[in-house]
């Protein structure tokens, strides 16, 4: 298959997600590194149409291989683009000459510390906070906290001894309101540092209070009719609500780790990693590994881990630690191993999870267009191992019955080949035999009827039958494949709904399918039809038998009602002795009141 098949197979197989793009060329170059909204939509971009400008066709006639990097939200995009555009420098990406990064917010260590807007971080033990994605948003929070605190915004050293010796006095900013001078004394530092405790405490997303507390004065405003300063706080309280403080792609507090997670099926394993440099990653890369016996996640995990250090060119030097999502019993190549399970650390092996799973998705998905029966016969040869089939079930049948307290019993046969419905070999069945709401019964019938008719018609039979019903209907099937000697030649199951339990017959226990499992989802699917199609059958049987009733002759009496009238009183003898006000109750005043004109002839 040439490249450009490739790719198309690759944007068809991209997630209708955020994320981050890279392009390479024939010799592996990242040649451009594109955040979007919505990955397959942005990609799909620049292969559907004539671009426009010359250098994007350039680039695009250059590209060999996609790969993607799925995130959270459109902010994560936004600053894992711009760490892997720094890294790798691609050639058809804007470089920023002066290296400028992403805003953060930074809580000077210093006494009486002071707030202020940063492009560089120092490691001075201050608190920094971001990076943000917006310098409008970080102005906006400075501001904010200006208006709710007294804060300083001088360079002063505001040592003890210096503030003992008076070697300040009191500037605009006191006079003004703004602060409270803590340089000459009118301020203690236990004070201070509460304000800068509740800045700490909204940065980090725990802002109740300040809601709370910005709320009282919108109300206390809009007492006053003073609508100008009201409409100003809630400006803010709808910017704290929206604010979030992190972003899972960048944390300073992380340092140096790398991430790795794996999910696996029946013939391959998929592992992710990630590499974090200085709390930002700057790599990502998902590796496909093809199962040779049944090796276990637990098996191939620690593995792989050697093996992508050892070969794959990322070291472990200056890796503080490496994260994984479950407890290893092999000694890894670092110092630090860790299973994290909430903050910043479970949010980067999330990240890394997603990935992987989106990863499996799209080869899943190539290799589905690449050979389209593949697909669907590693789904039956799941089916035919879960279910101890002795063959592929390409031909599968499910049977239903439906009836209301043993009126017009109907039942229906739907058709599944290669797992999927196939609705013109559907088949319904008006039970003929059977007196009164007797499942079992019906069953034994329907079954009987459909098989004898292949049997004589010489069509070829199911690979697997499903009854929609426990052990009673199961039984009551496997008694009528004995009489027409075709127990043993096609395999029989039941499931039963409240549990979704599986029976085999002459098996008291059932077995539980996995939730995930594609066994149980086909199985499902071809009850829920069987069911549908029943019940569209019995729907459609009961309103023929309904307008053929005398209720069907008065005009403005549809069928409808006539139907819900009938189900609940059986007979049209005794709808005409019913009073206005029971009928009322049950089709409202207008219907009530014509049909009981029409049986007492007022």
């Amino acid at each position: 298959m040439d490249s450009s098949e490739n790719i198309k197979n690759s944007v068809k197989s991209l997630p209708d997600c955020p994320g981050v793009y890279r392009f390479y060329d024939r010799a592996d170059t990242i040649i451009y590194v594109g955040k979007a909204k919505n990955l397959k939509k942005r990609v799909a971009s620049y292969f559907n149409k004539n671009q426009q400008n010359h250098k994007t066709n350039i680039l695009v006639r250059k590209i060999h291989r996609i790969e993607h990097i799925v995130v959270e939200t459109e902010t994560d995009a936004l600053l894992l683009e711009n760490s892997l555009i720094k890294k790798y420098k691609p050639r058809y990406n804007v470089l920023l000459k002066d290296d400028k990064t992403y805003p953060w917010i930074c809580i000077k260590n210093e006494p009486f510390p002071r707030v202020f807007q940063t492009r560089n971080y120092i490691k001075d033990n201050s608190i920094y906070f971001g990076p943000y994605t917006s310098i409008s948003l970080v102005r906006s929070l400075l501001q904010m906290f200006r208006q709710l605190f007294f804060l300083r915004n001088c360079s002063l050293n505001l040592s003890e001894e210096n503030i003992k010796k008076n070697k300040f006095k009191v500037c605009l900013e006191y006079h003004l309101g703004n602060c409270k001078a803590p340089c000459v004394g009118f301020q203690n530092e236990d004070e201070y540092n509460e304000q800068i405790s509740q800045i700490q405490n909204i940065l980090k997303g725990n802002f109740t209070e300040s809601i709370r507390f910005l709320n009282a004065n919108l109300h206390s405003f809009s007492e006053k009719l003073d609508f100008e300063n009201a409409q100003k706080i809630k400006d803010k309280i709808d910017l704290l609500s929206d604010y979030q403080s992190k972003s899972t792609i960048v944390s300073q507090s992380i340092g140096n780790i790398d991430v790795f997670s794996i999910l696996d099926d029946e013939q391959f394993a998929y592992i992710n990693f990630l590499k974090i440099v200085n709390g930002a990653v700057i790599q990502v890369q998902t590796y496909e590994i093809k199962k040779k016996l049944d090796e276990t996640v637990h098996e191939l995990l620690p593995a792989a881990i050697v093996d992508i250090y050892q070969n794959r060119l990322f070291g472990t030097e200056n890796v503080n630690e490496i994260l994984v999502p479950f407890k290893m019993d092999y000694i890894l190549p670092v110092k630090k191993v860790t299973v994290p399970l909430k903050g910043d650390k479970k949010k980067l092996l999330d990240l890394s999870e997603r990935n992987v799973k989106y990863f499996r998705l799209e080869k899943n998905k190539q290799r589905t267009l690449i050979d389209p029966n593949r697909h669907v016969n590693r789904i039956l040869l799941n089916m035919k191992n879960e279910l101890r089939l002795s063959e592929l079930p390409d031909h599968i049948e499910c049977f239903d019955n439906s009836n209301i307290q043993g009126s017009s019993p109907v039942a229906s046969c739907v058709v599944f080949k290669n797992g999927k419905p196939s609705k013109k070999d559907y088949r319904k069945f008006i039970i003929k035999t059977v007196e009164g709401p007797n499942d079992f019964a019906s069953m034994e019938e329907i079954i009987y009827r459909r098989y004898k008719r292949l049997i004589e018609e010489k069509q070829n039979m199911p690979q697997l039958i499903i009854i929609d019903g426990g052990k009673g209907q199961l039984s009551s099937a496997v008694k009528i494949l004995e009489q027409l000697n075709l127990y043993g030649k096609i395999s029989v199951i039941g499931i039963a709904k409240k549990l979704e339990e599986i029976f085999f017959p002459n098996d008291n226990i059932p077995i539980y399918l996995n939730k995930n499992s594609e066994t149980l989802k086909i199985i499902q699917h071809a009850r829920d039809e069987a069911h549908r199609f029943a019940i569209t059958f019995h729907r459609s049987l009961r309103s023929k038998k309904f307008v053929k009733t005398e209720l069907s002759d008065i005009l403005g009496i549809g069928n409808e009602s006539a139907e819900i009238l009938l189900s609940k009183f059986k007979s049209v003898k005794k709808i005409s002795e019913l009073s206005l006000e029971d009928l009322e109750k049950i089709i409202g005043k207008a219907k009530a009141e014509i049909i009981h004109t029409y049986f007492h002839n007022i």
